[in-house]
């Protein structure tokens, strides 16, 4: 019996390099398979499902909206673009979009709950429950009266802390916290549904909740002293360090110490 000598180098090196451009040309094949089966309209996207929270944008009008902007097959649909333009509708805060095989879109979304205008009168923006703010038509706000906040850019979601914690202090004596400002010093101005005005200075919120809360506390009989309740209440200012001064509806010091005089 012959001993198998082992084949040349050049012949296995052209055996080896035609079974890999089998491979490659298998593989190129294949590519061009699935691009072609990606773009077939057979997979193009023809139904979309809504689901969530859209009463203040029904199913219809969201398709019909959206569609136009959304690219592609099943396959070739960029999910992120098609995200952004479900939340790109007014008062859409956040859309999860997944694919649904072989050609529907599967739409959750969440909406903005509108807790408190922002900026100055005649602002459209508003403020969410996560104090996030966003833009829409102010018609649509489901609630009569919304409190009006204002603050630097990027501080929103503290002024709404600094609303909440300071709300349900007036509570108590039947006064309604209305707006509340931050401005660009740090400074707190509260405007109360009386028309009262109150500046409570500089502090984080735990500082002005604090300062308030005393204030608060001795209203009522410095009030009753001139024959007042809290609601009498024009002005305030607490920025002083050992004590605050305040204005009442009807009581004039000053007029009385001139008729002494």
């Amino acid at each position: 019996m012959k001993p198998v000598l082992p084949l040349p180098l050049d012949i296995r090196l052209m055996r080896a390099g035609t079974q890999l451009l089998f491979v490659l040309a298998a593989l190129l094949l294949l590519a061009v398979l699935c691009a072609w089966l990606a773009r077939h309209p057979v997979f193009a996207i023809r139904a979309i499902v809504i689901q969530g929270e859209v009463s203040h944008n029904n199913a219809l009008t969201l398709r019909a909206n959206v569609a136009p902007r959304l690219a592609g097959t099943f396959f070739t649909l960029d999910l992120m673009r098609a995200r952004k333009a479900f939340e790109a509708v007014p008062w859409v805060r956040q859309a999860v979009v997944r694919r649904e095989f072989p050609n529907r879109l599967r739409v959750q979304l969440q909406e903005h709950h509108a807790v408190a205008y922002w900026g100055p009168e005649g602002d459209s923006r508003m403020v969410n429950s996560f104090g996030e703010v966003f833009e829409a038509n102010v018609g649509e706000v489901e609630q009569e009266s919304l409190p009006r906040l204002q603050g630097p850019d990027g501080q929103s979601a503290l002024v709404l802390e600094g609303f909440e914690v300071l709300r349900v202090l007036f509570e108590p004596l039947d006064l309604a916290l209305e707006q509340l400002e931050l401005n660009g010093r740090g400074s707190w101005q509260a405007r109360l549904d009386t028309g009262a005005v109150i500046e409570i200075g500089t502090g984080t919120v735990p500082e002005v909740q604090l300062r308030v809360q005393r204030f608060l506390q001795t209203l009522t009989p410095v009030s009753g002293r001139y024959g007042r309740k809290p609601q009498a209440l024009e002005a305030a200012d607490l920025r002083h360090k050992d004590g605050y001064a305040l204005r009442l509806r009807g009581v004039t010091t000053l007029a009385q110490d001139a008729k002494k005089s």
